[in-house]
């Protein structure tokens, strides 16, 4: 029931998009998202049919994404994101922008090796290795950003949420394991269930959470001005 109703608001998203949105690429974008709605129903029923868990891995690392897209359609349809012109570009930001990039790209990665262990009990050892990367990169961001962009709150707030999912995440992760894997820490099994299912939910956030201080981040550079003013010149030589 949760699925449908998501793929019925997701379906309506789409049109208004297409119907009332004049940026050809967003609507593009609301396109992709019922696509990906569409296959997580269809590889959604497959599973639960076929009892498969390669088709249980696809589909959780199919969730991540179009999360992740729909976060990025509430960013590029927010009022702050249309007015190119509110804020000025800030020095650094297009080395914050690649770092936080890496950042969500890490995490994404982090997902399909927890998908991957979660459903078969292996690749605990990447699973391991990228949590470990995860870490470094958040504390980088966050330090980058206090240096180059300590009065900018739309950074800040960002930063500091993902640190703080960050270090849950990283005790959730722990007593996960513990419970799972060590036989003198079994944990009854709904116990282990709460916390492998609050571990997933705390990786989505950090996702989105580096995702929208990535877009923040590019629209403080000077790459995201240089796109747009060429455009909003247009439309007032156009007026």
């Amino acid at each position: 029931l949760v699925a449908s109703g998501v793929g019925l608001l997701t379906i309506v998203l789409a049109l208004i998009l297409w119907f009332r949105e004049r940026r050809n690429w967003l609507r593009w974008l609301g396109v992709a998202a019922l696509a990906l709605v569409i296959s997580q129903g269809i590889i959604g029923g497959l599973r639960v049919v076929l009892v498969d868990h390669a088709l249980a891995i696809v589909h959780a690392c199919l969730a991540q994404a179009f999360f992740a897209l729909t976060v990025s359609l509430v960013v590029f349809t927010s009022r702050e994101w249309r007015d190119s012109q509110a804020e000025v570009p800030i020095a650094g930001a297009g080395r914050l922008t690649r770092l936080c990039a890496s950042t969500t790209a890490l995490i994404y990665v982090q997902s399909i090796f927890g998908a991957l262990l979660r459903h078969t009990g292996e690749w605990l050892e990447a699973h391991l290795l990228f949590a470990a990367l995860v870490a470094l990169h958040v504390l980088f961001v966050i330090i980058r950003v206090m240096r180059l962009a300590s009065d900018q709150r739309k950074l800040i707030q960002p930063a500091a949420g993902l640190g703080l999912l960050l270090v849950a995440q990283l005790f959730l992760g722990a007593a996960s394991y513990l419970g799972k894997f060590m036989a003198m820490f079994r944990f009854p099994a709904e116990a282990v269930l709460a916390l492998t299912t609050t571990h997933l939910v705390m990786g989505a956030l950090m996702l989105v959470m580096s995702l929208v201080l990535t877009l923040r981040a590019f629209r403080l550079s000077g790459s995201f001005r240089a796109r747009t003013t060429p455009n909003v010149l247009t439309e007032q030589y156009s007026l």
